[in-house]
């Protein structure tokens, strides 16, 4: 009979722990904030082209919002060129990138003047007021289209004009 007690007594404190775990780890991911398995939750707004100048080259401009998990954008397709790449500007100079984080509760921007993509070899030179089909491939969200409309080529996105 000795022995009865102290196995139960074990079995007791061992399902003890467990449970206060188990508890433990639900307690790390229910505090609002996403946890690095969260699904993300993206939002593509204030997607523009400036009419370009050339024939052969033009920008795009938008900005991913995430209220989940993080992503990675990882690459941009588009009817209107066979090139499109993704840049960053550091220190005044474009770099190309090959991804881009979008980071769990926050923002991507692309902007004058900041991260932006660069459509190479048009097959034609959009006018203004023409929408260019845009896919963004993201790790984990998949394909998001978006529709580019093309502005005056002085467009400010915080003025609308």
């Amino acid at each position: 009979m000795s022995r009865r007690p102290r196995r139960h007594t074990g079995l007791l404190t061992a399902c003890s722990l467990v449970l206060a775990a188990a508890g433990t780890l639900t307690a790390c991911g229910s505090d609002g904030s996403p946890s690095s398995s969260a699904a993300p939750e993206l939002k593509v707004t204030g997607a523009y082209m400036p009419a370009p100048s050339m024939d052969t080259m033009a920008a795009g401009f938008f900005t991913v919002t995430n209220s989940g998990g993080a992503d990675t954008l990882t690459s941009v397709t588009s009817d209107l060129s066979d090139d499109v790449t993704m840049h960053a500007t550091v220190d005044g100079a474009m770099q190309e990138k090959k991804s881009f984080t979008v980071p769990a509760e926050g923002t991507l921007a692309f902007a004058s003047g900041g991260n932006h993509l660069m459509f190479g070899k048009l097959t034609h030179k959009p006018g203004q007021g023409e929408k260019v089909s845009v896919e963004l491939h993201f790790a984990k969200s998949g394909t998001v289209r978006i529709s580019m409309p093309v502005k005056p080529a002085t467009y400010d996105p915080k003025t609308g004009r």
